[in-house]
This record gives structure tokens, sequence and C-alpha cells, in this order.
């Protein structure tokens, strides 16, 4: 069974989207990086929150890029944690109810891949669960003040982390962490 990954994009003060939810500032961010382009290669399978699945995207008025993950660098199948299902289906999303299934289903699509999180969120949930093997922050430089927070905990935690990897782009810093023990 492969890995799961929380895969994202953080400001330098530890903020993945703006405020209201607002994923705008991430553009400039987006260029090449050889280390993002290698890891979407090793997905098999997303397990996305509810709220970055309806919320905004980075991609938003680039038309061949908008609602994709990664750019539409990668396809596949999504699974996304909900307690309300739309009524109309939407192409390669299974839309679930538990983290539980979620995980389950998304790993068993993935194979020997990772299954990438997509949203704070759910990876919380995750950690919580002891289900979360890696994460991958790619640290831009840039100070948003304020927004959606990478890992938030009201009363704190004190979760340990292993380096993997630490490698460098003009875009940004990659830091490959794994959840120890």
């Amino acid at each position: 069974m492969g890995k799961v990954l929380y895969s994202v994009t953080m400001s330098l003060d530890g903020f993945i989207a703006g405020p209201g939810g607002d994923m705008s500032w991430m553009t400039e961010h987006l260029g090449p990086n050889p280390e993002v382009d290698e890891v979407i290669g090793k997905i098999g399978a997303l397990l996305v929150g509810n709220r970055t699945f309806r919320g905004d995207d980075p991609y938003k008025g680039v038309a061949a890029k908008e609602g994709k993950f990664a750019g539409g660098g990668w396809t596949g199948p999504q699974f996304v944690l909900t307690h309300h299902a739309p009524d109309t289906p939407v192409p390669d999303v299974t839309f679930v109810g538990d983290l539980d299934s979620g995980v389950a289903a998304a790993k068993a699509a993935a194979g020997d891949k990772y299954v990438n999180v997509l949203g704070a969120s759910t990876a919380r949930q995750c950690l919580d669960a002891g289900v979360l093997d890696e994460i991958l922050v790619l640290i831009a430089p840039v100070l948003l003040g304020d927004g959606v927070r990478l890992f938030d905990r009201p009363g704190g935690t004190n979760v340990k982390l292993e380096r993997i990897s630490l490698t460098h782009t003009p875009q940004a810093t990659n830091l490959w962490l794994r959840v120890a023990g």
C-alpha cells in the first residue's frame, strides 16, 4: 500500500490560503519545481477536504488549468470528504462521508502510489487518526499575515517530524518531512 502525503504550498508565516480561502497569492509561486514534477508522477489518488474541493483555485481564470489539481499536471481518482454530496455526479470524484472510508478508498485506488491530501482540516484529521505518513511543504517567499494555517490546533500539540529532504527553487523552498512514530 502507498503512503499518505500532505503536500501544500505555504507562505513563510504559515498560511496555505489567504483570508476567506483566497488562493490567488499562490499563482506567482507555481513556477517550475523539479521536486513537484517528480512527486506528481507518484500520486495515485487525492483525498480532498470539502472546503478545498469547493474553494478557491490558484488557476482561476486560466482556462486550460482551472479546476484541475496541479493545473492539470495530474489526473486520477479523487475522494472528497463531505456530509453533503452534490446531486449531480462529478467525473473522477467520489464523495465519502467519513475519514476512515475515504482513506481506505483512496489507498485502494492509489495502489503503491501516494494518496495526496488536500486541505488543512483533512490533513489534521489524518494526522489525528495516525494515517498521515509524510508532509511536503513548499515554502513560498511571501508573508500573508492572515488566512488558513498549515496546521491549527487550539491549545497546541507537539507533533514530531523528521526531515527527509530540503531543496530550493526560485519560487519556493521544498521541505519534505516524515511523521515520526
